[in-house]
């Protein structure tokens, strides 16, 4: 399959590759990015509407001088391949693993933000893969589910997105420029002067490629919520046994803020408050990067 193009804005200043990826005896492009030289670090992208690689772009820029970084558009996402699945945990887990068996020779440091932070925690359970994890801004509860809406609704609203005619429309309301801007001013970023009209026009053009809307529907609905609940989360994070950062963002939403701090209070997971909110490992990442280098240095 052909991989969307789009504005070179949202990579990270590197060569984009792509990884032929089998799922389900299908054959999808998955988008990646290499910079610098040095000991491989991943790093993996928040899911959301607008989710590509290029949001790890400040992060990139500070660890590319000490490490080779490697950043990956999430399938459904970016500029992989958008094809109409039935999006996953299985898949996307799935998808980790087999992007890091494929590409490391070694176990790799992660710098997960979002959603990813669940993911990559999990695939921590599987021996050698990763050697220590940086959660930025960890969460587990998409937007719906966050928000209290019980699961026949969220299932529903996924399948009108999906659905032909209406569902496009139904998305198009929902990536306008000034829905994601309100977006952005009310939970990604703090500070509203960053968003400017050629940063949300950047985004919105992310939202325009085609079969743009089924990953999405999916995150947006839960459908992509790594664990069911707290208690299995903060399982998950009892059972690593590598070292493990935590980075909070003091302006995030009380009830995901909630959710990395119990993740924080572990007796193995370090942690670090910063000024930020969802979007943190965009908006600041140059204060999250000085935090993070040391401890992948260290």
């Amino acid at each position: 399959m052909t991989a969307s193009i789009y504005n070179p804005a949202t990579q990270i200043g590197g060569e984009t590759q792509f990884f032929e990826w089998v799922w389900q005896n299908q054959t999808y492009s998955v988008a990646y990015e290499t910079r610098g030289s040095g000991t491989p670090v991943l790093l993996l992208p928040a899911f959301s509407t607008v989710s590509t690689r290029g949001e790890m772009q400040g992060i990139a820029e500070q660890l590319a001088p000490h490490f080779q970084v490697v950043a990956m558009d999430w399938l459904g996402f970016g500029q992989s391949d958008r094809p109409p699945l039935n999006y996953c945990p299985a898949l996307y887990r799935q998808l980790l693993q087999d992007f890091v068996r494929a590409h490391f020779q070694q176990p790799i440091a992660v710098v997960a933000a979002g959603h990813a932070a669940g993911y990559a925690m999990q695939a921590a359970q599987q021996p050698n893969l990763f050697s220590k994890l940086a959660l930025v801004a960890p969460t587990w509860k998409g937007p719906l589910c966050a928000m209290g809406a019980p699961t026949p609704v969220r299932d529903g609203v996924r399948e009108l997105v999906r659905s032909p005619g209406l569902g496009q429309f139904l998305y198009g309301l929902n990536t306008t420029p000034g829905f994601l801007k309100f977006m952005y001013r009310r939970h990604v970023f703090v500070n509203e002067a960053r968003l400017t009209p050629d940063f949300i026009a950047a985004k919105h053009q992310i939202t325009q490629q085609p079969g743009a809307r089924f990953a999405p529907a999916a995150f947006v609905t839960g459908t992509l919520d790594p664990v069911a609940n707290r208690d299995e989360f903060l399982t998950v994070g009892r059972s690593l046994t590598i070292p493990t950062l935590v980075v909070i963002g003091e302006q995030s939403p009380p009830q995901s803020k909630a959710e990395m701090e119990a993740l924080a209070t572990l007796p193995n997971v370090q942690s670090v408050r910063l000024p930020g909110t969802l979007g943190m490992h965009e908006e600041e990442a140059s204060e999250v990067a000085a935090i993070v280098s040391p401890f992948l240095r260290a």
